[in-house]
């Protein structure tokens, strides 16, 4: 959920808090960041206004403040539902972490759910599951066929669309209920389920209910590794998962540096094309063709990627 839909239950706190969103909308960041401390003499244990505290102080320049805003969302919210480890990350004052909050992934995607389809693909041109269809399809044929596919992080079923008519079995997962909603909307699956990539094979969700392993000639994880982090346990997931000689599709925003991964502003991870190889020769996938992409727009500007098909050794 959005922070500015989270009452700090004080009535006066909250007229504040609206007024200084409208100060940072007109660009006026630290004024808004000085009524937000006035908000939050009133309301002091108000999780979701030390965040707009620091975003405010981010925008004004003042990362000092920014830090200390966001440690005291640390110290109110063990869960990290807003991501202030991310934050304070970005900022440079902690370590990385391998992995985003769980519980952050589920806020953000139950709040998204409803306008995703219309923001992600009418507003930021987000193309992926058709490209990533229309490279399996230029290797395998127009008449390709798969017995049991899993759609991972599947969201609203945009992937789902794409792989329906070459499937006889389609499964799919996301963290989010909000989004596992709409996918059920589009009566495309047979199968939906909430799954947390980040665990163990024997936590994840994808092996309840006596699914097996090696079940799925095809998996598919369309704009998911931007929320994992680190690949190997993904990658390790797929393998369980996958049949041998499955193919495994995917994609991912690109990042060029020394490191393997790094995290954007934008709190999504960037993956480096020599890390993935690494990673997904590991698991046992080789890789059959692989293109740069744009990923989708980003405040007007391309987010550029990478999309694979890989298929696991037998």
């Amino acid at each position: 959920m959005h922070p500015l839909q989270i009452s700090s239950g004080h009535a006066v706190a909250d007229r504040r808090a609206d007024y200084a969103r409208m100060l940072s909308e007109g660009g006026d960041h630290l004024a808004a960041a000085e009524l937000m401390e006035q908000a939050l003499e009133l309301a002091p244990k108000w999780v979701a206004g030390w965040l707009l505290l620091g975003d405010y102080c981010v925008k004004a320049g003042h990362c000092a403040q920014a830090i200390t805003a966001y440690r005291q969302v640390q110290a109110l919210d063990p869960d990290d539902m807003f991501a202030a480890s991310l934050k304070l990350a970005v900022l440079g004052a902690d370590a990385m972490p391998q992995q985003p909050p769980s519980r952050y992934v589920a806020a953000l995607f139950d709040d998204y759910a409803p306008r995703f389809e219309t923001s992600l693909v009418q507003k930021l041109d987000y193309r992926v599951p058709q490209k990533l269809r229309l490279m399996l399809t230029a290797l395998l044929g127009p008449n390709m066929h798969f017995r049991h596919a899993v759609d991972l992080g599947c969201g609203t079923g945009l992937m789902g669309v794409e792989l329906k008519p070459f499937v006889d079995y389609l499964e799919g997962y996301d963290l989010s209920r909000g989004m596992l909603l709409k996918a059920t909307e589009k009566r495309l699956y047979d199968h939906l389920a909430q799954a947390d990539l980040s665990l163990s094979a024997e936590d994840c969700g994808l092996f309840e209910g006596g699914a097996g392993k090696g079940r799925a000639d095809l998996v598919v994880a369309a704009d998911v590794l931007i929320y994992l982090g680190a690949l190997s346990g993904v990658f390790s997931l797929v393998a369980t998962l996958a049949t041998d000689n499955a193919c495994f599709l995917f994609s991912i925003e690109t990042h060029v540096g020394q490191e393997g991964f790094s995290l954007a502003e934008s709190l999504r991870y960037q993956h480096g094309e020599a890390y993935v190889l690494e990673e997904i020769n590991r698991a046992g996938f080789v890789v059959l063709t692989s293109q740069p992409t744009t990923i989708r727009m980003d405040g007007g500007k391309p987010v550029p990627g990478l999309l694979f098909v890989t298929q696991k050794r037998s």
